[in-house]
């Protein structure tokens, strides 16, 4: 029986109360700590994001995916061990942190396994292409197995980071969400993060009712993250799309980058831009 929350209906968090204001009091001095260092850092952050060695259908979606204030919200710094979870064929994150961390952290790229759909396999395929093609930026690269948690993804206690984009929603909906959230919770040492971003659901729906649409309610997300052993340091709204209205015929799919239903009110959903987003920052207890 799968130990995540009712789809039903809004899950409780389990968290002692006072835990939680603890550890958020925690995160707040830390990242004061921590700020004048992040900001200098920041500079070779922007380079990367700003490279010529970028996609254009990539540098396109940076208004709606904010990578800067992003990985900033998350603590990503240029010594950073990050683990990046089916970074995709596209490589949105990837391309961006590769290079920064080339030198002096880590980037590992957990991809498909030999079971995903010839169609993931084949943009996997296309990735390692990436890879041998570009070795100036991607030859450092660590490449691993995803898929659960039936690979190691990294050495257990290693990494400081595991990012995950737009993809919870379809662990959950396949019933894969607590095997991946051992797998992260694994191989982050104490005090690591877990940043995750996704389709940001309806308060006033299910997530049962919901769950075809790509979209997940935070606050299941939220506590079922909890469930797996990680605590809530902080929530962000630099994606959020107010915008967005949810009740899309194709759910979060009719919406860009995707347009699943082509040509059809194309403008109307252009004009929406990307889907409003949640992005949360997770710690492991240390």
């Amino acid at each position: 029986m799968s130990a995540h929350p009712s789809a039903g209906a809004a899950p409780a968090s389990f968290v002692d109360p006072a835990r939680r204001r603890a550890l958020r009091t925690i995160a707040a001095l830390a990242g004061a700590a921590a700020a004048a260092p992040a900001a200098a850092a920041a500079g070779g952050l922007e380079r990367w994001i700003g490279g010529a060695h970028r996609s254009p259908n990539n540098i396109v979606r940076d208004r709606y995916r904010h990578p800067l204030q992003t990985l900033t919200f998350f603590g990503v710094r240029e010594d950073s061990t990050v683990v990046e979870i089916l970074p995709g064929s596209a490589g949105y994150y990837l391309e961006i942190l590769a290079p920064w961390l080339r030198d002096r952290g880590r980037y590992i790229a957990a991809g498909r396994d030999e079971s995903a759909p010839a169609a993931y396999l084949a943009d996997h395929r296309k990735l390692l292409e990436r890879f041998a093609a570009e070795p100036e930026l991607y030859e450092r690269v660590v490449v691993t197995k995803f898929q659960a948690d039936r690979h190691e993804i990294a050495p257990a206690g290693s990494a400081d980071f595991v990012l995950t984009f737009r993809n919870l929603h379809n662990w959950i909906e396949r019933d894969e969400a607590d095997g991946a959230l051992r797998a992260f919770h694994r191989v982050l040492k104490p005090g690591g993060v877990l940043g995750v971003v996704d389709h940001r659901g309806r308060t006033d729906l299910s997530q049962q009712a919901q769950m075809q649409t790509g979209y997940v309610r935070q606050d299941y997300a939220t506590a079922l993250i909890e469930r797996a052993g990680f605590e809530l340091a902080a929530s962000s709204e630099v994606n959020a799309n107010p915008k967005d209205t949810r009740d899309h015929p194709a759910g979060v799919w009719t919406l860009p980058p995707t347009y699943r239903l082509k040509d059809q009110d194309r403008q109307k959903y252009e004009a929406i831009g990307e889907s409003d987003r949640f992005t949360l920052k997770f710690v492991k207890p240390g």
